[in-house]
């Protein structure tokens, strides 16, 4: 019986339960950091510099005549089970996908979880210097130009309720971390899973988010690329520390079998 229970806890738990607490405590802390940096910008000054700065992006859009999001949420309003499976995409993307795609990557992945960690901990300390030196209020506080809260009106709940500013940050529309999320698990479960109609999904993934967020009023365009390059530095970080431990931080893109 003993055998069995320690089999069991090596294909569940690969590196036993300290590495497991290590990894939660490794988002726990990055999750802290986001609250610690709302902390230094969640003030009405802070704010004004947030709408400001969204309407920079807007002029900058406009200029460049890549200003399609409102033509966009236009287009979905009329559609309103388009609006609904996009809200609800938007509420589940940071949280429950991304969530279980990490945990099934560490795993049924071991090997590659690593370097998708390492990512993720890169794209994060680069986020929050964006918050910090670029904050932005998303569309969906403009809706002089068209934009509707559609993940507000979805839920009932609005974006100015307790729980929901105590847990996300208004002001953090740059760099989308919804589309560098979104990257950064799809990419490498595209290469990594068997089943073809897996493969396609996640490599799709982002491209759906990236219409979500437009859909929703969350991002602009502008943010969905700043979110890519988030992802891109990310992965060349990662690149880069997989070359001073290639046997615990690099990526394994042959087909590992789940436990």
């Amino acid at each position: 019986m003993r055998a069995r229970v320690q089999s069991l806890q090596a294909r569940v738990l690969p590196h036993g339960p300290v590495d497991a607490l290590r990894q939660v405590a490794l988002f726990f802390c990055a999750y802290y950091a986001y609250r610690f940096v709302r902390g230094q910008v969640d003030d009405p000054g802070g704010a004004a510099v947030a709408f400001q700065h969204a309407r920079e992006l807007i002029s900058i859009e406009r200029t460049l005549h890549l200003f399609i999001e409102p033509s966009v949420q236009a287009w979905a309003a009329a559609k309103p089970a388009v609006v609904d499976v996009a809200s609800w995409i938007y509420i589940n993307a940071q949280t429950s996908v991304t969530i279980g795609a990490l945990v099934f990557l560490y795993l049924a992945y071991n090997r590659s979880f690593y370097f998708v960690r390492n990512m993720f901990v890169v794209a994060m300390a680069i986020a929050l210097v964006g918050y910090v030196v670029f904050p932005t209020a998303p569309p969906r506080f403009f809706p002089e130009w068209g934009f509707v809260d559609s993940v507000s009106n979805f839920t009932g709940i609005g974006h100015d309720s307790v729980t929901v500013n105590a847990l996300f940050n208004p002001s953090a529309a740059v760099p989308s971390m919804h589309v560098a999320f979104a990257l950064m698990v799809g990419v490498p479960l595209s290469r990594l899973v068997r089943p073809r109609p897996a493969r396609v999904f996640w490599a799709i993934y982002p491209l759906l988010i990236t219409f979500v967020i437009v859909v929703t009023a969350n991002h602009f365009l502008a943010d969905a690329v700043l979110g890519a390059i988030t992802a891109g530095l990310a992965a060349s970080t990662a690149a880069w520390l997989a070359r001073a431990r290639p046997a615990a931080w690099a990526f394994a893109p042959q087909a590992e079998v789940a436990a």
